[in-house]
This record gives C-alpha cells, sequence and structure tokens, in this order.
C-alpha cells in the first residue's frame, strides 16, 4: 500500500505516520509538510523523530519525508507522477479559528490553493488508463457547523453559516471534493474532527495553552464565562478513525443516468461527549500536579478569570457519531482525564521540567 500524507509533521498527520508503519506490513508512507513557524517548529521535529523510528523498526516499510507546500502545484504533480500513492490523506492545513481572522492569505494558499493542487494530482492520477488514486481523504473540521444550535451535530445538519474563514474553507474543500467526486469519480471522504487533543499536540490548542500560561505564572482566560463546552477527541482514537475509514474508500457505481453517483462520504470524529470547560480545566489542573508540571500548593484560583465569548468561537461542539459506528464499528471513548494524564506526563518529559 503506498499512501500520501500531507502535513505529516502536524499532529494527526505524523501520529497517522507512526500508526500505520508499526501496523501494516510492506507499507510505503510518503510525507510532506511546509514545517511552517505557525507554532514551535521543534514539536514538528519531534513528530518527525517519532515516524522515522516507527519506519526503522520495520524495515519491510518505507517512509520518506518531503519539506515542501502544497500550494506548490509543479512538486505536488511532480510528487504525484514519482510516488504514484493509491491512498492520499491531506492533513495539511492552516489551522486555526482566531488565526484566520487577522491571518487571512495564509488560509487561502493551504486551505483552498494546495486542496485544489491535490485534487487536480488524483484527477490525472487516472490519465492514460492507469488506477490512480483509489480514496482521497482529507481533513474537515467541526467548525463547519458555525452558528448551528441544534446539538449533536450530525452530518445530516445543513452547514451553511460559517463565523469563521478557516470554517468557510472547510466547507469550500467539502463542496470541492464533491465536486470532483462527481465529476472524476474520485472515491472522497472528508473528516470532521472535533477538537482533537494528546501528548505533542498543537500549542495554540487550550489545554496546551493553559499549561504555558500556568507555568510561567500567567492568567489564563475562560470564554463564555465557563459556559462553553467541547467534544475533546484524543489523538489515538483520532488515528483509528481515520485508518479504518482509510481502508474503505466509498463505492463508485453509476446512478439510473448512466453516469457516476458521487463516491462520497462525511464523517463526525468525535467523542460525542462533551465536557464543560471549566471542568476541563479542573481536570487539567490535577493531570498537571500528579504529573509534576506543577506544584501541590498551585494557586489556581489566583491565575484564572472568566471572560466573554470571542469573535469565531462557539458556545458547544458536540459530534453524533453514529454513521462511523455503523459504517466502521468504531467509536472514540478515551476518557478525557486519561487523555489529559497522557499530555501531562509528555509536557513533563519534553520541556525537562
Amino acid at each position: 500500500m503506498k499512501i500520501l500524507i500531507t502535513g505529516a509533521a502536524g499532529f494527526i498527520g505524523a501520529n497517522l505516520a507512526k500508526a500505520l508503519l508499526d501496523s501494516e506490513e510492506n507499507i510505503s508512507v510518503l510525507g510532506i509538510d511546509s514545517l511552517n513557524d505557525y507554532y514551535d517548529p521543534a514539536i514538528k521535529e519531534y513528530r518527525l523523530a517519532e515516524v522515522a523510528a516507527a519506519a526503522e523498526r520495520h524495515p519491510g516499510s518505507t517512509w520518506t519525508f518531503v519539506h515542501g507546500n502544497i500550494a506548490d502545484k509543479a512538486l505536488v504533480d511532480r510528487l504525484f507522477d514519482e510516488f504514484r500513492p493509491e491512498i492520499v490523506v491531506n492533513l495539511a492545513a492552516q489551522a486555526g479559528v482566531r488565526h484566520s481572522i487577522t491571518n487571512p492569505d495564509s488560509y487561502v494558499e493551504s486551505n483552498l490553493i494546495g486542496f485544489y493542487n491535490l485534487l487536480e494530482a488524483c484527477r490525472h492520477s487516472y490519465d492514460n488508463g492507469r488506477e490512480g488514486v483509489r480514496h482521497f481523504v482529507y481533513a474537515s473540521s467541526s467548525s463547519v457547523y458555525g452558528s448551528n444550535t441544534k446539538v449533536p451535530y450530525s452530518t445530516d445538519d445543513k452547514v451553511d453559516n460559517p463565523v469563521s474563514l478557516y470554517a468557510a474553507t472547510k466547507k469550500s474543500n467539502e463542496l470541492m471534493a464533491h465536486a470532483y467526486a462527481k465529476l472524476y469519480n474520485i472515491p472522497s471522504t472528508g473528516l470532521r474532527f472535533f477538537t482533537v487533543y494528546g501528548p505533542a499536540g498543537r500549542p495554540d490548542m487550550a489545554y496546551f495553552g493553559f499549561t504555558d500560561k500556568l507555568l510561567r505564572g500567567d492568567t489564563i482566560s475562560i470564554f463564555n464565562y465557563g459556559n462553553c463546552r467541547r467534544d475533546f477527541t484524543y489523538i489515538d482514537d483520532i488515528v483509528e478513525a481515520v485508518i479504518r475509514i482509510l481502508r474503505k474508500a466509498p463505492e463508485r457505481r453509476n446512478g439510473d443516468d448512466g453516469l457516476p453517483v458521487p463516491p462520497y462520504a462525511i464523517y463526525n470524529i468525535g467523542n460525542s461527549t462533551p465536557e464543560n470547560l471549566l471542568d476541563f480545566v479542573r481536570i487539567l489542573q490535577e493531570e498537571l500536579i500528579a504529573a509534576g508540571v506543577l506544584p501541590a500548593d498551585y494557586d489556581f484560583e489566583a491565575h484564572k478569570q472568566l471572560v466573554p465569548m470571542q469573535p469565531g468561537d462557539v458556545p458547544v461542539t458536540y459530534a453524533d457519531t453514529s454513521a462511523l459506528e455503523r459504517d466502521f464499528g468504531f467509536r472514540p471513548s478515551t476518557p478525557l482525564r486519561e487523555g489529559l494524564r497522557r499530555f501531562a506526563r509528555w509536557y513533563k518529559e519534553f520541556y525537562k521540567i
């Protein structure tokens, strides 16, 4: 099996590459990542080292990393021509809701132009009668649900009211993938991830940022006065879901008109158990103390404040994962405390506290 993973130094991408190399025999994984400085590149290098170590444990498999940008069409086309991937997992994207408010250009470059380049490369992978890409899997986001008030969020819900440019680009990805699935019969699956967390995660996520600030003695801001609920999803559950899904592409078939019915699917990947933000902070602080990141007598009350909702955020994210359970027999289930415990222990080791 030959798999191309974009965003391979990212949180999900690196963990996916590592898991595939550890679990599959005779697999070839090609990773590409721009290694930009949106957050500390040292964490990306750490993840890549973990992937390389997994490859060394399995000499029958191969791991190749390319430092490059999917917005570079010539590079993307060359990689497809040389590697000829059977499965493409697009996890490269400029992430972050708040960052998109002040830095929109990077979202257009990566999330729209880069995404288009991959779709075009998938399309042309069938040229001259080649089998080409069997499955195009890509990251969407729970943010596409925007200002929807119905919970839990279902993939059957309309998602026409994004509240950030980031969400709008992810919705655009779904529309573009559907069009290419219809026009060129490219089996495509979109994954709406819900607040992914865990060891070596993204420093811009709340649990990581809170830990940094508490360690420095700064004050953490808890938005919407703590009346937020998030469907936190542990990284191992995310990876397990992606691996199950990439192995089973939507079926190609023709409709009554003789034309292809789009081989296209969308799934929510979430824990389907939203946690109150104040409970989340309490559990995080307990695990940071247990891991020795913070002292046992740390005064949390003096280092937190309740503040209003910020632009681009929503009060609740809550995944309906019934389709995932129906089609793949899997439901993310790692308890929040267990996930935060693993994060706290990793944080202590990584930062040598």
